[in-house]
């Protein structure tokens, strides 16, 4: 039975990635006290076991799914993404430049120690830093020391070979340290989580705690309906000369749908509304508490108010809407049964009354019947429609031009400088993020489909590897020795945890961004992935972005330094 399994698993292996892909979630979910492995940890761990069976998992689907993650992590943090290079990218920059000399300390001491020869290094240094570029550079590096031919063939088959037995600690430790232990050094995970949360507002950034299944029980735009009675309708009064009469007691509200002699209508401006009459009046909710005093009392005519209406996210840039209060605003025609239910303005709430006046960029959400919501928006500026639907044409053209841009490499005397096609893959999300939130017109990713790409995006890339990797792990340190191991973990967990010390105490950014900020310098990102779980957050992937960048190419240069300098 076991045999059968094992072979059906290596004659179709995308069956062995959903068991990794399923299994490593359902262990993740599992909680001892406050402590759980994750699922990116857990789907490693069961990567490996799976992988002793030596599945080939062959062709680009590592790749494209790690790419797929990227493009959606740069894609979620885009809009902020720029306005914090402003502030702290700088600061960010510098401390991948420190973190990552102190990944070159720390592995070149390590091979120091105990010893290792130039390809030994490079494989130390690659797997327990995670710098899988350094593979081929410090392979040309050693080709071209001048060394004899047969001792050059002899670095270059170890280098592998150490990869594979440091890169799992490499990543596991890594994921481990930053994703469980991190939150803890840093000041226990629910101090951690209420830091991130409180930055996220500052932010006006979305939280990962957004459950569809709960609602604001707050509504600020509501649709009412009453029973018109009162002295003032001792006679027909038109719909227009009604409206007239709440805004002369202070309710800036709107007759949405009239009831007369049962026949049900959306009213104009000259139909008459008598006493008995039922309608439905629409406004913010700070008004409608008070209609009842003016108007009649409330009433439920569930047939009356059967009716659907449009909520939608316009962005400001038509002129003849820029700096126009309100109270002005609603004297145009199109405006009419239209409420704007809140506003930001560079991301932030505005608080707004009557003689707010708009900017150019601000972005409103406007509440009315559908009818005349799509003609107030053209009168605004550009819609953001809220769609079930992911635009592939964004997503697909995104990542292809951010992987071309991230192919080209510029070699200056013998070190290639390149973002990766992975890279270009995150600048694309940056870019086209930001690019969006500018112009609502393109690119619509649902936050369901974002999940899904970075989720299983992550995963299925963790999965990939790990099946990959779990045979040579095994025959590797029968080759080199189990002490390799012990020192692929020396090298990995140093700067690791120091990063958290620099991070916390030297240039005291949040928790979530010292967090952020060791995985991509580490250039690990499983542990972005394990630390956005473990926070319930995307927030980290701000301190990310900038750090992977930089580190990509630090590590590269600080890895062909270390070869230079190993005997």
């Amino acid at each position: 039975m076991a045999d059968w399994f094992v072979t059906l698993l290596r004659d179709y292996p995308p069956l062995a990635l959903f068991l990794t892909i399923g299994a490593g979630f359902l262990i993740g979910r599992i909680r001892i006290g406050s402590f759980s492995l994750g699922s990116v940890t857990s789907v490693l761990l069961v990567g490996i076991l799976i992988g002793q069976a030596d599945i080939s998992v062959s062709g680009p689907i590592k790749m494209f799914f790690f790419m797929l993650f990227l493009f959606s992590i740069g894609y979620s943090v885009g809009p902020d993404f720029f306005k914090s290079l402003k502030g702290s990218g700088a600061k960010q920059a510098l401390f991948a430049v420190t973190l990552s000399a102190l990944c070159f300390g720390a592995t070149l001491l390590v091979a120091h120690i105990f010893g290792y020869s130039k390809g030994e290094t490079v494989g130390l240094f690659s797997g327990s830093q995670t710098c899988s570029s350094l593979l081929g550079v410090g392979s040309e590096a050693i080709e071209k020391s001048g060394m004899p031919a047969s001792t050059i063939r002899h670095e270059l088959d170890i280098i592998p070979v150490c990869y594979a037995v440091t890169y799992i600690f490499g990543t596991l430790g890594t994921v481990i340290i930053l994703g469980n232990l991190g939150p803890r050094l840093l000041g226990g995970i629910d101090k951690v989580r209420l830091q991130t949360a409180a930055l996220e507002e500052r932010l006006n950034q979305t939280s990962g705690n957004d459950d569809p299944a709960l609602i604001q029980a707050k509504r600020d735009v509501e649709y009412r309906t009453y029973m018109v009675s009162g002295s003032f309708f001792d006679s027909p009064r038109s719909a227009r000369a009604v409206e007239k009469y709440l805004a002369c007691h202070g309710l800036e509200v709107y007759i949405d749908r009239l009831r007369h002699d049962n026949c049900i209508s959306v009213p104009r401006y000259d139909d008459m509304i008598a006493a008995g009459d039922s309608v439905v009046i629409c406004g913010r909710s700070e008004f409608m508490v008070r209609i009842a005093n003016f108007i009649g009392m409330e009433v439920d005519d569930r047939e009356l108010q059967s009716y659907h209406v449009a909520r939608i996210r316009v962005l400001v840039v038509k002129e003849g809407f820029i700096g126009r209060r309100i109270s002005d605003l609603r004297k145009d025609e199109y405006m009419h049964g239209v409420v704007v239910r809140d506003a930001t303005r560079a991301g932030k709430p505005i608080e707004f009354d009557y003689d707010t006046s708009f900017r150019k960029g601000d972005v409103l959400t406007i509440v009315g019947r559908e009818e005349i919501i799509d003609s107030a928006a053209a009168h605004i500026g550009y819609i953001d429609r809220p769609s079930v639907s992911s635009d592939l044409v964004f997503v697909g053209l995104s990542i292809f031009i951010g992987g071309l841009f991230g192919a080209i490499t510029v070699w200056i005397n013998s070190i290639p400088f390149s973002f990766g096609t992975s890279g270009g893959a995150l600048l694309a999300g940056l870019l086209f993020g930001w690019l969006r939130s500018r112009r609502p017109t393109f690119g619509h990713i649902p936050k369901g489909a974002v999940w899904v790409m970075n989720n299983l995006g992550l995963n299925v890339f963790i999965a990939v590897i790990a099946i990959e990797s779990a045979p040579t792990f095994v025959s590797g340190i029968k080759t080199v020795g189990p002490l390799l191991f012990l020192a692929g973990a020396l090298a990995t967990m140093t700067p690791v945890f120091a990063g958290l010390w620099l991070g916390h105490k030297i240039f005291k950014f949040n928790p979530a961004i010292t967090l952020g900020c060791c995985a991509g310098t580490r250039t690990c990102t499983a542990a972005l992935g394990a630390v956005q779980t473990a926070l319930d957050s995307t927030l980290p992937a701000m301190g990310y972005t900038v750090t992977y960048a930089v580190s990509n190419i630090m590590l590269v240069i600080w890895g062909l330094l270390a070869v230079l300098l190993t005997p």
